[in-house]
């Protein structure tokens, strides 16, 4: 299977290897690409929670700790009370954008007192802070690249938080508009895993 993955800046790869993994039980598939550049939303459980606002130090340290053991580049991010958006960009020899995910989720649930855990001890080693998946989509090109910045950096006007992108603390927002002088585009259309 031939397979272009999209890197931001107009740096294109050509990737003989790519693999697609079917889980057996869903019907869903991940795409993994060495040095992809993919768009993710990921959920806490409990939708109504305030938790990564409230404990967005924690979710912080368990980024940077995860970054240092398992590299990658954060190119658009937006916590939000009960979700994240982001998109992050895998060194060239590496796929696995899982790991980094299991890992980021158990380090900030560690975080977490048991008390505050609305599911905890619902299932053997469990914890329940998480959603066990996530949504992925691998950006294709600078188009989408740019749409899928547009929504992360737009979502929390999306969902009522502010009425302007600025107005909110936890996104790369103020980075984009400090460095490129970005303007929010607020008309995204698609499918960004909600």
């Amino acid at each position: 299977m031939h397979q272009e993955t999209f890197r931001p800046s107009i740096i294109y790869l050509e990737l003989k290897d790519a693999k697609c993994h079917r889980l057996p039980m869903t019907a869903y598939r991940r795409h993994y690409s060495p040095g992809g550049t993919c768009f993710f939303t990921v959920n806490v459980k409990n939708r109504q929670s305030r938790l990564l606002v409230e404990r967005v130090d924690d979710l912080r340290d368990a980024w940077r700790q995860v970054k240092a053991d398992w590299p990658f580049e954060t190119l658009a991010i937006c916590i939000l009370p009960d979700h994240l958006h982001c998109i992050l960009r895998l060194p060239d020899h590496d796929e696995n954008f899982s790991v980094r995910w299991m890992r980021i989720k158990t380090l900030f649930t560690r975080k977490i007192p048991k008390s505050e855990d609305p599911a905890s001890g619902a299932r053997s080693r469990e914890r329940g802070i998480w959603q066990r998946r996530y949504w992925d989509h691998m950006i294709r090109d600078e188009r989408d690249f740019e749409t899928h910045v547009n929504y992360i950096h737009g979502n929390p006007v999306h969902h009522g938080y502010v009425a302007d992108p600025d107005d909110w603390p936890w996104s790369s927002w103020h980075r984009y508009k400090r460095e490129f002088g970005r303007v929010w585009n607020a008309d995204t259309k698609g499918n960004f895993g909600e």
